[in-house]
């Protein structure tokens, strides 16, 4: 599973919208929305913002499922 996918499906698991992600985390929605759409690549920082905001470990967020 790609890093993209992961992290909307945590945040769906969640219960979280964008918008709500969004505040939690300080980035922008859109941003939000590339790095889950594959359009951009997340950088560290913004890992460990969202990782923080949904109450996950980075680790987990990186692993990759076969």
């Amino acid at each position: 599973m790609h890093i993209e996918i992961l992290l909307k499906q945590v945040r769906e698991e969640k219960c979280l919208t964008l918008s709500q992600l969004s505040t939690k985390t300080g980035i922008s929605k859109t941003h939000i929305n590339d790095v889950e759409n594959n359009l951009k690549g997340p950088s560290l920082l913004v890992m460990v913002k969202l990782a923080k905001a949904l109450d996950v470990k980075i680790t987990d967020l990186y692993k990759v499922i076969w």
